[in-house]
């Protein structure tokens, strides 16, 4: 597979991660990410795969709206990293989890298509100043 074909497929892939987590589609997510698969989140907490799932799962985790732009693809053969922009409305356990963040995720291909190894956010803009 040529480096533009990797790139089209993981932004495809990709753009599926997103409408899943805007529609709290836990059967697509649980799909897309490998049983390996980790999230570390903006503040510094880890989450493997199934606490991930279960944010939706309990109804814990909220998404109004969620857009991922501004992508770019690192192409590793059988692995790829995308870096992005992910702004999103939601809510954790009512609180409100808005935000613009700096999203890293690294997926491996496998027979059957590209899988999502693991995610990393951090917050897009810098912290304001007294």
């Amino acid at each position: 597979m040529t480096s533009m074909s990797t790139t089209t497929d993981v932004i495809e892939v990709g753009e599926r991660w997103a409408r899943a987590e805007r529609a709290g589609d836990v059967d697509t997510l649980d799909r897309l990410a490998d049983d390996g698969f980790r999230l570390v989140g903006p503040f510094g907490f880890v989450l493997d795969k199934q606490q991930w799932l279960d944010r939706y799962r309990t109804g814990a985790f909220h998404t109004r709206s969620l857009a991922w732009d501004d992508v770019s693809v690192a192409d590793h053969g059988d692995l790829a990293i995308t870096i992005g922009k992910q702004t999103q409305e939601a809510t954790y356990q009512g609180h409100p989890s808005d935000g613009a963040f700096r999203v890293s995720h690294v997926w491996a291909r496998r027979r059957d298509g590209w899988l999502l190894l693991g995610m990393h956010l951090s917050q897009a803009d810098p912290p304001s100043r007294p």
